[in-house]
């Protein structure tokens, strides 16, 4: 059964304490927390002073998402606001290893995502010093974007690495995740499902995470 971790960067900002209610009430395992720079992606979402509000609403996983340059300068932030985990891009970190190091000596997650260009086999000095591997399906940046196909190759190669190492890693997939394609990320290999427009832009929320839960 895959972790359900609806985006709350689609939500519904004027009425974000409804909207975190309605997830702690909900089949979600984990809010995830987009938290983008204008640089490293082409838009701006929010920052620490958010997520301290968000978690203050909530026991649940808080996945904080760093689609920003140079994370190693904020990643105290982020743990003093509650993150209980911290996914940087491989593509904003030279130093990849220490930035993971940095994360894990404050006691989070560590988290490495990729972009839909990037190889799977750029994680494999990496994979076994790391809890979680971010797929992004899509562009990163934007919400409410068209699945990538080639996604599925790469999910497949990440659980095929995963496996042969003996790792227990996490596959996380990011971005046009639906009701419709879930099963088949799931038969995959993925197993944390992050899902914006597909929850909170539907008709009952609630039902929506749990019909995903199901798959």
């Amino acid at each position: 059964m895959a972790i359900i971790a609806p985006s709350l960067l689609a939500s519904n900002f004027i009425n974000l304490e409804a909207e975190c209610k309605m997830l702690n009430e909900s089949e979600a395992d984990w809010f995830h927390l987009d938290v983008m720079d204008g640089r490293f992606v082409p838009n701006i979402s929010f920052g620490p002073m958010v997520i301290e509000f968000i978690r203050k609403t909530t026991t649940k996983f808080c996945d904080a998402h760093l689609m920003i340059q140079h994370p190693e300068q904020m990643t105290d932030q982020f743990k003093n606001a509650g993150a209980d985990g911290l996914t940087v891009h491989i593509e904003a970190c030279p130093h990849l290893h220490r930035n993971i190091e940095q994360i894990k000596s404050l006691g989070m997650k560590a988290s490495v995502a990729i972009n839909p260009h990037t190889p799977v086999a750029e994680l494999a000095d990496i994979i076994h010093d790391i809890d979680m591997v971010c797929v992004m399906s899509v562009n990163p940046g934007f919400g409410g974007q068209k699945f990538i196909q080639h996604t599925y190759e790469k999910i497949k190669q990440l659980r095929k690495m995963i496996d042969e190492k003996k790792l227990n890693v996490l596959i996380e997939i990011d971005g046009g995740v639906t009701i419709e394609n879930a099963p088949l990320l799931i038969n995959a290999g993925a197993t944390v499902l992050v899902a914006g427009n597909t929850v909170f832009k539907s008709a009952d929320p609630k039902k929506t995470i749990s019909l995903l839960k199901a798959v």
